[in-house]
C-alpha cells in the first residue's frame, strides 16, 4: 500500500496531470494542514511552481473562501482544495474553472481514506461513470426507494448527468479526490415523497437513527428521526429556504471506497445513492444556497424512466 505521499502525488500526476513548471495551488486549512502539505511535498517533487495557503476553516459546507484565496485560484493551472468544509459549491471554485483552472476537491479527506482509494482503476470507473451518468443525461423521470422507506419521485428532464471520473486533465475539469460517481440536479419544485437517509449526512457523519425526511414541491418540508433531525432542522432553519432544496441525485460507483461516516467516501460507495440538500448552481440546477448537504442512502433501488438502473 502506497504512503501518503505516494498517494498525493498519483493524485497531481495521474488525476490532474500536473506538469513540471505548472501553476498550482494548494489550498488547505488549520483542521487539514497535514494533507495540505502532503500535497505540496508532492506537487515539489513534480517540479511545479507550487504556493501553499492555509486558511481559517469554513462553517459550512458550500462557504465562499477569503477573497485573497479567490483571486489566487484564478490565477493557477491546477487547485487543489484540502479543508474541512467543502469549497467545491462556491462561486470562487466556479470562476477559477472558468477561467480553465483544473480543480480537485477533498473536503474532510483523512489520509487513510486517500491511501486506500485513490489508487483505483480509473479508466475501468471512467467507463462506469460515463455510462450512468449518461442514463442520467437521456432520463426524465425518477423514481427511488430503498428498504429503510425512501420512496421518491423527481424529474432530471432536460439536465445533464456529469461523471467524477477522477481524472481532471482538461482545462476547467473539476471533481472531487477521492472520485467516483455519476450525478445530476433534480428539476427544482418536482421531488415530491419521502427520504430516508439511513447510512451517513456531511456534518453529521453515521446515522445511529434513519433521518426521515418529507419533500413537496421539490423542498424538504418536515424532518424526523431524534436528535440528528432536530440538529438538521435547525441548520436548515439557519441557512434559508434555499437549503431545504432537493439539490443532486448522485450514484456511487468507486469500488475502494467504503462507509466511514465521511461523506466524502461514502457517496462514492459502489451500490449506494445520495441525495443533497442545497445549492446545485455550480452543476446545472438553479439554487444557490449557502450550504450543500449529502445523504447516503444504502441499498437502493433506482428507476430512470420506468427502466431500473440500480
Amino acid at each position: 500500500m502506497p504512503d501518503l505521499t505516494q498517494s498525493c502525488r498519483l493524485a497531481l500526476a495521474e488525476c490532474l496531470a500536473v506538469k513540471a513548471g505548472e501553476q498550482v495551488l494548494i489550498v488547505t486549512d488549520t483542521e487539514l494542514q497535514p494533507l495540505g502539505e502532503a500535497f505540496f511535498q508532492a506537487a515539489r517533487e513534480l517540479g511545479a511552481e507550487v504556493v501553499y495557503i492555509t486558511i481559517l476553516p469554513r462553517t459550512n459546507h458550500g462557504q465562499e473562501p477569503p477573497a485573497m484565496v479567490a483571486a489566487a485560484m484564478l490565477k493557477s493551472q491546477v487547485v487543489v482544495l484540502v479543508t474541512a468544509k467543502s469549497l467545491s459549491h462556491t462561486r470562487a471554485r466556479r470562476a477559477a474553472n472558468d477561467t480553465g483552472a483544473r480543480i480537485a476537491s477533498l473536503p474532510g479527506a483523512t489520509a487513510d481514506m486517500l491511501v486506500r482509494t485513490l489508487a483505483v482503476d480509473y479508466q475501468a470507473m471512467t467507463v462506469d461513470c460515463e455510462r450512468y451518468a449518461a442514463i442520467l443525461t437521456r432520463g426524465k423521470e425518477v423514481h427511488l426507494t430503498t428498504p429503510a422507506g425512501t420512496d421518491l419521485t423527481f424529474s432530471i428532464a432536460g439536465r445533464q448527468g456529469q461523471p467524477d471520473t477522477g481524472l481532471y486533465r482538461q482545462p476547467g475539469d473539476f471533481g472531487n479526490l477521492p472520485a467516483g460517481e455519476a450525478y445530476i440536479a433534480p428539476v427544482e419544485g418536482t421531488a415530491r415523497g419521502t427520504l430516508v437517509i439511513d447510512g451517513a449526512l456531511a456534518g453529521f457523519g453515521s446515522l445511529k437513527e434513519p433521518l426521515r425526511l418529507q419533500v413537496e414541491h421539490g423542498r424538504v418540508v418536515a424532518v424526523a428521526g431524534g436528535e440528528t433531525a432536530t440538529a438538521l432542522k435547525e441548520m436548515l432553519d439557519r441557512y434559508g429556504e434555499a437549503s431545504r432544496n432537493i439539490a443532486e441525485l448522485g450514484i456511487g460507483l468507486n469500488p475502494l471506497a467504503k462507509l466511514t461516516g465521511n461523506v466524502l467516501e461514502d457517496e462514492k460507495v459502489k451500490g449506494t445513492v445520495h441525495i443533497a440538500l442545497g445549492d446545485n448552481s455550480t452543476f446545472g440546477g438553479q439554487v444557490e444556497a449557502p450550504s450543500h448537504l449529502d445523504g447516503i442512502l444504502l441499498r437502493p433501488s433506482l428507476s430512470v424512466d420506468g427502466q431500473q438502473v440500480l
